[in-house]
């Protein structure tokens, strides 16, 4: 039989799983998305009946598509310790060049309708991509901060693609892009979607079975040592901005589509949306910490609240207030995961 002394000891000595240990395990675990989905599922909701219709999800799912392409490209920056303010730029002179060029195309061959949206896609593309070699040899070779280097990219991108389109829309598409890739269905579900899904199937697995993959997370944790260790970070800083701009090209193509014009004006709030969305999803903005699937799902919140935000008729410009507060917020519950973390270690 156990004395009182010894039960009492056992007493002190048992952990407290009460509620908030399970709340902090799950936060330390899971970092803070799964709590601000909750918050939004349950106050949407109630300010909206429409909210969680399955029309209104699948919705959201496809609106979500182009934040989640480009969150994608900037997680590849954040986790090598940079990031790209160029991304909203690279959408703009992607729709533009892409645009025109396959406007040009199709005047000039009609019948050639296939054949003019793969040239148009592919100098769009290109056009884009060739801003992330730009930022990347900024980087990379000369050692320039990637805030001034995206910085300056953004203006430069731009300028040019205002400059290109006087700011008048490009039309003269053929109709079938935007049939296809802006509102085409296969089997029920947008086209964007399968897109999306392949790219971030394949990005999962570049970034989980490849030695390149792993060399972003070495070169975010720790450039230095990873220099040390026979890493070619040049290289990999270089491989980093290309990457971010060709998916944040193909995201412009697959807008455009959806517009069914080319915008110089695009855009412009993809930097704030695609960085908070990194961040929400628990990339860290020291390096060498992030999922892909997590990026997934913190592109889909942003969208998410945006939905419901207008829903609830909530104006456009305290939607950026809330965005914005968003990002703030998840920095915070970053910095205090990351101290639970060490107090666990010790």
């Amino acid at each position: 039989m156990a004395s009182p002394e010894t039960g009492t000891k056992a007493d002190i000595s048992a952990p407290k799983r009460d509620l908030a240990y399970w709340m902090k395990f799950l936060f330390i675990r899971l970092g803070v998305l799964p709590f601000l989905l909750v918050i939004a599922i349950v106050i949407f909701t109630m300010m909206s009946d429409n909210f969680l219709s399955a029309r209104n999800l699948t919705n959201v799912v496809r609106q979500s598509v182009y934040l989640m392409i480009v969150s994608l490209g900037q997680m590849f920056a954040l986790l090598t310790g940079g990031f790209d303010l160029s991304v909203g730029t690279i959408l703009a002179i992607t729709s533009v060049v892409g645009a025109s060029v396959m406007a040009a195309v199709y005047a000039t061959m009609p019948d050639a309708v296939v054949l003019a949206i793969a040239i148009g896609a592919l100098a769009g593309i290109a056009a884009g991509v060739a801003v992330g070699v730009c930022n990347g040899i900024g980087v990379a070779v000369f050692g320039v901060s990637p805030f001034i280097m995206t910085l300056g990219m953004s203006s430069v991108g731009f300028g040019i693609a205002l400059f290109l389109t006087g700011g008048v829309p490009v039309y003269g598409m053929p109709v079938e892009f935007g049939e296809f890739f802006g509102f085409g269905k296969l089997f029920g579900v947008p086209v964007p979607i399968y897109i999306a899904a392949l790219l971030a199937l394949v990005t999962f697995f570049f970034v989980n079975w490849t030695r390149q993959g792993r060399y972003f997370y070495a070169v975010g944790g720790n450039e230095k040592a990873a220099r040390l260790s026979g890493i070619n970070t040049r290289m990999t800083l270089f491989i980093t901005y290309v990457l971010t701009a060709l998916l944040a090209g193909i995201a412009g193509m697959l807008l455009t589509a959806r517009l069914d014009t080319g915008e110089a004006n695009i855009g412009a709030s993809m930097p704030l949306e695609s960085i908070a969305a990194c961040v929400i999803a628990g990339v860290s903005l020291r390096g060498g910490v992030g999922r892909v699937e997590n990026v997934v799902l913190g592109a889909l919140f942003i969208v998410l609240v945006q939905n419901g935000m207008n829903l609830a008729r909530i104006e456009s410009y305290l939607q950026m207030v809330v965005l914005g507060a968003l990002l703030i917020l998840a920095v915070i519950a970053d910095q205090i995961r990351l101290r639970y973390l060490a107090g666990s270690q010790d």
